[in-house]
C-alpha cells in the first residue's frame, strides 16, 4: 500500500525534520543559500513534485560539498532518499537514507539523527517487511529525541511504532504505544489528528467496538479534508473502506475505496513519476562523478606521497644497516625475554581467568542464597510478632539471632574479597555486651547439648551498661570462636570471659577470652590455622565446617585494628583472647536509640503496589508493609504491573529484578513509557554495585537489599513520596 509508506514518512520527515531544520542549521553554522536550498527542496517534496525536489536536493549537496558541511549533506541525503521512497525506489532509498545517517553521525544534531533513524524505521517495517529491524530503528530515534528532551518527536515515533504493530497484527502490543499517543495529542498537528483517529478506529475495530471505530474513522475523514496534504486521506479511505467490507457494509466500502482511488490517481500520475526518474538519473550520474573525483585526487596524493617516500625509503635503509649490527647482538636477549613474557603473558591469562570465574560464582550465589534468606528473617519477625505468647521463647530468639548471624557470615563468605582489601567499615550499635553473649549462648546450646558442655560467662560488673560499636561483627567473632571451641570438646567447658582493662576517655578496652578444655591444637599447627579452607585434627568423626571460620575472625579483628592471640596444648584445651576498644556515651548512646524506634507510620496511607514473583518473598514483603499501616497490593510479574497500572495508581512501585517473562529493568521502562510518574524502587538480592547503573538507566528511583531492615525500608518509601508530593 504506497500511501501508508508515504504518509508514515511525511508524518515523522515532515512534522520532525522541519522543526530540526533550523535547529540543525544553527548548530552547524549552515550557509544561509545552500540551507535555503534545502528548504525548497523540502517544500516541493511536500507537494508531491519529486522532480524539482531531487533537481533542488542535487543542487544543495554538491554546494553542501564543497563547503564539506556535514549537516547540509545528511539533510540532502535525506531528502533524496525520501523522494526515492515516493517513487517506490526502496533499494535507492535506505542507501541514501544510510548515507545521511553517515554524515549526520560526524555531527552533534541529535534532532537529524532521531529523524534518519524514523525514515529508516519506516523503510524496514512498511517496505522490506523487516519488522524487528524497523523497531530497533525506532527505539534508536526515541533513544536520541529524549537526549534533546523533544517530547513532540517522541510523540510521532510513538504513533509510527503503534502502526506498525498494527501493521503486522500485533494489536495488544502497538495498544502500549496507542494509549501513549492518545494522552499526548497536544504534541500532534492536523496531519497527526488525522492518523491518530485511524489508528483509534483500527483498533476499535479489531475490539469489535464497530460503532466506536466508524466514528474515529469518519472523524479522521473530516480533518483529512481539511488538510494541504491528500496523502493521509488517502490512507483512512483505504483503511476505511476494509473496515466497511469487514462489517458488511459492501456499499459504502466500495464508495470508500472510490474515494481512495481518486485521491491516489490525484497524488500520483505517470508523467510525474518519469521526471522524477530523469531527475533521479541525473542525481545518480553526480553521485558516480563525485567518486571519480574523489578516486582523482587519491591518486594526485599518492603521487606526491610517493616521492617523499623514495626519500624516505633510502634514508631508512641507510639507518637499518646502522642498525643492523645492533639488532643482530640484541637477537639472543630478545628471544628470552619473548619466551620469560610468554610465559608471564600465559599466568596473567589464567589468574584473569580464575578471578572472573570467582566474581560471578559470587554474584550468582549471593542472590541465590539472600532470597530464601529474606524468607528466613521475615518469617520469624512474622512469628514474633504475631504469637505474642511466644516472644519470649528462648528457641525462637535464638532461631531469629542464627538467622540475622547466618546472614551475616554469608554476606562475609560471599564477599570475603571486599574484607581482605579492607572494603567493609564498621557500623555503630547501641549494645550490652552481657545480653549479646547470653544471646549467643542460648543459641549454641544445641551444640553444647550434643557434645554434652557446658558453657559459662563471666562479664566484669565494672564494664558499662552500654556500649556502642558494631555488635553484629564482634557477635560474628564470638560465634565462630566459641563455637569451634564446643565442636573440638567433649564432656567439657567453654568459658566466654570479659574484662575491663584500660579506660582512655570514652573508649573501654575489654578484653574477651574463649576458652575450652577440648583436644587442644599442635604447636606445628597453631601457625596454619587462620588461613583459609584450613581445618586440623580431622579424624574418621569429621568436624564439620568450611575451614573459614578463624579466617573471617582475623580478618574482622583487623577491622577492628586489633590481633588474636593463641594458647593451647594437646589434649589440655585452647584459649583464644583479643582486645577491642568499644566507646561508652551516654548522649550518643540516646541518640542511636531515637533513630532505630523512630515512628515511621504516616499520617496518610499509602498504597504500594508489589512486583515479585516468589510466594515467600510476597507473603514476607506484604505483611511488613501492611504492618506499618499501608495498604499493599501483589503481581507476580511485569505484565501483570503494566496491567494494574492502567487502572490503580499507587503512591509507590517495589520492583524485583530477577523474574521470568519481563525482568524489573524492562518493566520499569515500559511503566515510564505510559507515562507513570510513582517513584519505583528495586527491591532485590543482587548486589547494590552490580545494577546501580542499569537500575537509574531503566528509571528506578532507589535500591535496597533483601534481605532489610523494615525501618529502612519506610525512610525509603516515606522520602520519595514526600519529595514526589513536594513537586
Amino acid at each position: 500500500m504506497p500511501q501508508k509508506r508515504i504518509l508514515l514518512l511525511l508524518l515523522l520527515f515532515l512534522n520532525c525534520f522541519a522543526n530540526s531544520a533550523i535547529v540543525a542549521q544553527s548548530n552547524c553554522n549552515s550557509d544561509p543559500k545552500t540551507a535555503k536550498l534545502v528548504k525548497q527542496a523540502l517544500l516541493y517534496f511536500r507537494e508531491s513534485n519529486f522532480e524539482k525536489s531531487l533537481i533542488l536536493s542535487r543542487a544543495s549537496l554538491n554546494e553542501a560539498t564543497i563547503q564539506k558541511d556535514n549537516c547540509l549533506i545528511a539533510r540532502s541525503y535525506n531528502i533524496i532518499a525520501a523522494n526515492y521512497n515516493a517513487v517506490s525506489e526502496f533499494d535507492k532509498s535506505i542507501f541514501f537514507y544510510e548515507k545521511s545517517l553517515g554524515y549526520a553521525n560526524k555531527t552533534t544534531n541529535d534532532s537529524l539523527k532521531a529523524n534518519i533513524y524514523n525514515n529508516l524505521g519506516n523503510m524496514h517495517c512498511f517496505d522490506r517487511g523487516e519488522f524487528d529491524i524497523g523497531i530497533r530503528y525506532y527505539k534508536k530515534a526515541i533513544a536520541y529525541c529524549l537526549k534533546t528532551n523533544n517530547l513532540k518527536e517522541v510523540f510521532f515515533t510513538n504513533v509510527n511504532i503503534a502502526w506498525a504493530y498494527f501493521d503486522v497484527k500485533n494489536y495488544d502490543e502497538g495498544y502500549l504505544f496507542l494509549k501513549y499517543v492518545n494522552s499526548n495529542r497536544k504534541y500532534g498537528d492536523e496531519s497527526t489528528e488525522v492518523i491518530v483517529d485511524m489508528l483509534n478506529g483500527i483498533y476499535l475495530a479489531h475490539k469489535g467496538r464497530n460503532d466506536e471505530a466508524n466514528t474515529y474513522f469518519l472523524s479522521a475523514i473530516e480533518s483529512g479534508k481539511k488538510c494541504d496534504e491528500k496523502t493521509d486521506l488517502s490512507n483512512v479511505y483505504s483503511e476505511y473502506a476494509t473496515f466497511l467490507d469487514k462489517i458488511g457494509k459492501h456499499k459504502e466500502a466500495y464508495q470508500a475505496l472510490k474515494n481512495y482511488n481518486e485521491i491516489s490517481a490525484e497524488i500520483y500520475n505517470e508523467g510525474k513519476l518519469k521526471k522524477a526518474s530523469s531527475a533521479g538519473i541525473s542525481l545518480e550520474l553526480d553521485e558516480y562523478k563525485r567518486e571519480i573525483d574523489k578516486i582523482e585526487n587519491e591518486k594526485v596524493v599518492q603521487s606526491q606521497s610517493l616521492k617523499k617516500s623514495r626519500i624516505i625509503v633510502i634514508l631508512f635503509i641507510l639507518i637499518s644497516l646502522i642498525l643492523l649490527f645492533l639488532i643482530v647482538t640484541l637477537v639472543k636477549n630478545i628471544r628470552y625475554k619473548k619466551k620469560h613474557n610468554l610465559e608471564l603473558l600465559k599466568a596473567k591469562e589464567i589468574a584473569e581467568e580464575a578471578s572472573l570465574l570467582k566474581t560471578q560464582f559470587i554474584s550468582t550465589i549471593s542472590h541465590e542464597l539472600r532470597t530464601p534468606l529474606y524468607g528466613v528473617v521475615g518469617i520469624t519477625n512474622m512469628l514474633l510478632e504475631e504469637h505474642k505468647e511466644i516472644s519470649k521463647s528462648q528457641h525462637l530468639s535464638s532461631l531469629k539471632f542464627s538467622a540475622r548471624y547466618l546472614l551475616s557470615l554469608v554476606n562475609d563468605i560471599l564477599q570475603i574479597n571486599k574484607i581482605e582489601e579492607n572494603k567493609i567499615v564498621l557500623e555503630n550499635f547501641t549494645f550490652n555486651i552481657l545480653d549479646e553473649i547470653t544471646v549467643i549462648k542460648n543459641s549454641l546450646s544445641f551444640l553444647s547439648q550434643k557434645n554434652n558442655n557446658k558453657i559459662s560467662v563471666d562479664v566484669d560488673p565494672e564494664i558499662p551498661e552500654y556500649l556502642i560499636g558494631d555488635k553484629l561483627r564482634l557477635a560474628q567473632i564470638l560465634m565462630n570462636l566459641v563455637s569451634n571451641a564446643l565442636k573440638f570438646t567433649k564432656d567439657g567447658e567453654v568459658e566466654i570471659k570479659v574484662d575491663l582493662v584500660n579506660v582512655e576517655g570514652k573508649l573501654n578496652y575489654l578484653n574477651f577470652m574463649i576458652k575450652d578444655n577440648g583436644v587442644g591444637i599442635a604447636a606445628v599447627d597453631q601457625s596454619k590455622i587462620f588461613e583459609k579452607f584450613v581445618q586440623v585434627g580431622r579424624k574418621e568423626e569429621d568436624y564439620q565446617g568450611t575451614g573459614l571460620g578463624l579466617s573471617i575472625v582475623k580478618r574482622l579483628l583487623g577491622l577492628f585494628g586489633s590481633t588474636i592471640t593463641l594458647d593451647s596444648d594437646l589434649g589440655k584445651g585452647t584459649s583464644f583472647s583479643f582486645v577491642i576498644a568499644f566507646e561508652h556515651d551516654l548522649a550518643k548512646t540516646k541518640s542511636i536509640i531515637d533513630e532505630i524506634e523512630v515512628d515511621l507510620t504516616p499520617n496518610e496511607v499509602y498504597k504500594i503496589l508489589v512486583v515479585e514473583d516468589n510466594l515467600i518473598n510476597q507473603l514476607v514483603t506484604k505483611k511488613i508493609i501492611e504492618k506499618n499501616n499501608y495498604v499493599c497490593k501483589v503481581v507476580d510479574d511485569g505484565f501483570g504491573a503494566l496491567k494494574i497500572l492502567e487502572n490503580e495508581v499507587f503512591d509507590l512501585i517495589l520492583m524485583d529484578i530477577n523474574m521470568p517473562l519481563m525482568n524489573g529493568f524492562e518493566t520499569t521502562k515500559r511503566i515510564r513509557l505510559l507515562g507513570v510518574e510513582t517513584p519505583i524502587v528495586a527491591l532485590t538480592a543482587f548486589d547494590k554495585d552490580e545494577i546501580t547503573d542499569e537500575a537509574i538507566s531503566s528509571g528506578m528511583n532507589d535500591i535496597i537489599i533483601k534481605p532489610f531492615e523494615p525501618v529502612k525500608l519506610f525512610k525509603i518509601i516515606n522520602f520519595l513520596i514526600n519529595e514526589k508530593n513536594a513537586v
